[in-house]
């Protein structure tokens, strides 16, 4: 099962298909930030990262 690259929380496959970047990263889940800012907290973490 995937897990968040941020916190290391799982997460489904669903959830990776969906909010994971180009490389397979995962930068965000819902344990580690709001859920309607998945988005943006990912791109955010991607640019400092």
């Amino acid at each position: 099962m995937p897990s968040c690259d941020h916190c290391g929380s799982h997460v489904s496959d669903r959830f990776a298909r969906v909010f994971a970047d180009k490389q397979g990263r995962l930068l965000a889940c819902p344990n580690c930030s709001a859920n309607a800012g998945i988005a943006e907290v990912a791109r955010r973490r991607t640019r400092t990262a």
